[in-house]
This record gives structure tokens, sequence and C-alpha cells, in this order.
């Protein structure tokens, strides 16, 4: 229609945050001195708000979803390789997810995060079945605007998609230094894009997930298999083929490990099809629920945290 100006839209920015990851670093990060009322620890949970506070105010997100893990190490993974994660259990529970070994004045501050996340109105999404990382890979593959993964774990550099606008923030000190995690940085340093991460990280092994890898490759000599075959199909093509730039030593640990290497993928590759939960993943300008905000302020002594934190989401 003539005298309509139509107005491009910009697409939404979202900010996904690897919850876990970063409430563990607010734990080691914050002292455990910083107590409620009562005397119970809370460095956790004001760390993880002032870490909110500083990602929302230096990156202005249109979107912001806390994910969880439902499931820190799922049966399906561990069917494929036992070893996922197996030295970090705490308790194996026979009926459901086995615990996790989480430190004693840990354990407690997570129910008190999720209820100040849910009375915030700050969108918090944990699946059945699922990692964080799952979720976390299956918004970024649904969004249609840029967006910024914030984490501390390296797994998630698999997703990184200059095309699409998928970067990581990956946290060096605090949340105030982030190392910004794109293709160029990953090519620089580990000599692979995104996907090329994965199987990286797959021939590598990863001891902190229990993930063995193939004997005798390491991180150089892997970047070196990919940038000659492309990939681990590529590679493991190479082992049959006699012509192929393997060493002989190179080629029979390859041989050797295709029992592992046929289930790993499924291991490592973050799942992109997690059955999400319809929310309301836009950043909250005021609280969803002001009076159980009220009460968990004054119960845990949240103070200039949340005031901040507060602060920076209406503005």
């Amino acid at each position: 229609m003539r005298g309509v100006t139509q107005q491009t839209q910009q697409p939404r920015r979202t900010m996904l945050l690897d919850t876990a990851s970063l409430y563990f670093r607010a734990y080691f990060g914050v002292p455990e001195s910083v107590k409620a009322p009562d005397g119970t620890p809370v460095n956790a949970v004001r760390g993880l708000l002032e870490f909110i506070d500083r990602l929302v105010k230096d990156h202005r997100p249109d979107d912001l979803v806390a994910c969880m893990d439902a499931d820190w190490r799922p049966q399906w993974r561990v069917d494929l390789i036992p070893s996922y994660k197996a030295h970090r259990v705490a308790q194996e529970t026979g009926t459901g997810p086995d615990e996790e070994e989480v430190p004693d004045t840990l354990s407690p501050q997570v129910p008190v995060i999720e209820e100040i996340l849910d009375a915030l109105g700050i969108a918090r999404v944990g699946v059945e079945g699922y990692e964080a990382d799952d979720v976390i890979g299956t918004f970024a593959g649904r969004a249609t605007g840029p967006v910024d993964i914030v984490t501390g774990d390296r797994d998630l550099y698999q997703l990184v998609d200059d095309k699409r606008g998928v970067r990581v923030l990956y946290p060096l000190k605090g949340v105030g230094s982030l190392q910004l995690t794109d293709e160029s940085w990953l090519r620089e340093r580990y000599g692979v894009d995104g996907p090329g991460y994965a199987d990286l990280a797959l021939l590598r092994g990863d001891p902190s997930d229990g993930l063995p890898g193939v004997p005798g490759i390491g991180e150089k000599t892997a970047a070196k298999l990919l940038a000659e075959f492309g990939d681990l199909a590529g590679i493991m093509a190479a082992v049959d083929d006699p012509k192929a730039k393997l060493t002989p030593s190179q080629r029979k640990r390859l041989d050797e490990s295709r029992p592992y290497v046929s289930v790993a993928p499924k291991v490592v590759k973050v799942a992109g099809d997690v059955p999400l939960p319809e929310v309301d993943t836009a950043v909250p300008r005021a609280p969803r629920d002001p009076a159980a905000l009220d009460a968990l302020a004054a119960r845990w002594g949240l103070g200039g945290s949340l005031t901040r934190l507060l602060s920076t989401l209406e503005s």
C-alpha cells in the first residue's frame, strides 16, 4: 500500500545458559562466606544472579533460557558407552538418573536457584532423559536469529555456526571476561569448524566425560586427520584404503577402535531433537511472581545481587 513504510524487523537474539556450568563456576568463584541470614551459604545463588545481570547488561538478548540437566547422565548414552561420566556418579539409584557428585554446600542451593529463576520469569527448561547440552542444541537449531551460548563446557563448541550466527561465550574469569568462540577462533585453535569439533573430541577422547577416544590419537593428530580426510567418516574410509596417507599404527588403532567409533558419535554429538515444552523465552521486564521473589530475597538475603539484576531486566 502507498504511504505505508514497512519496517524491517530485527531478528531476535537468543541467549542460552548452560545453567549448571555457570552455578558451578559461581560456587567456586564466590566465597562461601556469602551466606543467607540463617548462615546457609548462598554463594552459588548470588554469583549466578550476578552472572546473569552482567550477561544481559553486556549482550542484551531478546530471549533468555536457563537450560537445565534433567538427566546429567542419560541412560541412552550410558548404554552406548558405559564409562560415560561413570567416575562422577555419587550414588546409583537403579530407578532413575544416578546422583551426580556435587559439593555438599552447593546441592541445597540448586533448588533455591530454580525457585528464583521461576519467580523472576526467566525461562527454565530441562527435559527428562536429556542433558542441558541437548536442550541448548535444540533451542539453537530452532532459533531464527543469532544465538549466544554461555557455557564453561567446550563440548558445545560443536554448535558454533557462523552462517546462523551461533557462537559460544566461554567464561575465562567470571562472565566479565568471555572468549567469543566463532568458526575463525575454532580453526585457529583446533583447525576445525563446529561439527568438526565433535569429531575431534570423539577421536581425542575426554577423561572428564569418561570418553576413551582412540588410543594414540591425541588432539593434534586428530586435527591433522580431519584436515586430510574431512570428517570421521572420511577417516574411517581411509582405514580401508591402502593408498590413504595413514601410518601403520594409526590404521591399526583406528581399525581396532571401530566398536567405539561406531557408537561414539551419538554420545558425543549434542541432540537436536529434544521435545521442548512450550515456554515464554522473552527476557522478563518485571518479575513473574513479585510476592514469591520478595519472600525469597528476604529468606536468602539476596541483597544487591537481585536488585541489580531486576534493574537490568527493567531497562
